[in-house]
């Protein structure tokens, strides 16, 4: 008797004549891999669901705690007048409000700083410190560094490490620093002024310093502000130690709130050496008092010593 042949495409019988079933795909898939490993993978993905929940738990919780606030909620840095107010201190005011001197309209004042090489070698430098004032000082310094032998400053300050870069760049290049009569070095500008190899300041040009603050909205813990603070006053210090000015010019800027500002007078602008030209009503010191009283150098050992 000849053997029966299957039909073509017909499915193969068992032995009782029963036609097998087809696995599933999704079965036949994971049956090539080992027990012990698909139970791994279902581990994981538990895993990572868990902690996508617990994510999303806890910005729900954040957001109603207050523990995290979205940038358009946190409170704006504080309002940085162009030209602020005398401050009011029990320390004897100058004469006379600087601020009646200056001529150059608060709209240009805000702009970002721009540098404009004018005659005699004077590469005028206006408006805010941005950051990014360094770069485009240092670009401006490269091409025509040739010609500019005075920076003539006119700024309402900005960027604390953009003016003491500039600073540097300009001690580098033995170039010397003004404030013209009419014009105004506020905030952080002082600290670009003190780069001058020689440093002058009209009778009527407004100088004056105050608190700095972050400029950015996002939340910081307090411990963490109070040693950015710290470290921050550390490098001013050292900057103004560096450029042969009498640190503690910078006392006048911690007691003064950002809304304010504390300008110098013309014997307080000689006193701490942020100019080196005299200045007709500044008190004519004796050699080697500067360097008594307030000792250029401070380490670990030797604690400043205010007269």
């Amino acid at each position: 008797m000849s053997e029966v042949q299957p039909l073509p495409g017909a499915l193969p019988s068992s032995l009782d004549g029963t036609v097998p079933r087809r696995r599933n795909p999704i079965i036949r898939y994971f049956a090539r891999f080992d027990d012990g490993e698909v139970v791994r993978w279902v581990f994981r993905g538990m895993l990572l669901g868990a902690i996508g929940v617990l994510a999303l738990d806890l910005n729900e919780l954040s957001r109603e705690n207050g523990w995290w606030a979205p940038e358009a909620s946190l409170p704006a840095a504080p309002s940085d007048p162009i030209l602020p107010p005398v401050v009011q201190t029990d320390a004897p005011l100058p004469s006379s409000d600087p601020r009646r001197f200056v001529t150059t309209a608060e709209e240009i004042l805000a702009r970002p700083m721009t540098f404009t090489l004018e005659s005699g070698g004077v590469l005028a430098a206006e408006g805010s410190i941005d950051p990014g004032s360094a770069a485009r000082f240092a670009a401006e310094i490269e091409a025509r560094g040739e010609y500019v032998k005075t920076v003539s400053l006119n700024s309402p300050g900005g960027a604390l490490d953009d003016a003491m870069a500039m600073a540097k760049l300009v001690r580098g290049r033995g170039i010397a620093t003004q404030v013209a009569d009419g014009a105004i070095c506020a905030s952080s500008c002082p600290l670009f002024l003190a780069g001058g190899l020689t440093r002058t300041a009209g009778p009527a040009a407004a100088v004056g310093v105050h608190q700095f603050y972050a400029a950015s909205q996002a939340a910081t813990a307090p411990a963490q502000a109070m040693s950015d603070a710290q470290a921050t006053t550390a490098r001013i210090s050292r900057h103004l130690i560096d450029m042969g000015i009498d640190p503690t010019l910078w006392l006048h800027a911690l007691d003064t709130p950002p809304q304010a500002l504390y300008y110098f007078s013309p014997e307080e602008l000689a006193k701490y050496r942020l100019v080196t030209t005299p200045v007709a009503t500044a008190r004519k010191t004796e050699p080697g008092e500067a360097e008594t009283r307030f000792p250029s150098i401070i380490d670990g050992k030797h604690a400043l010593t205010p007269g």
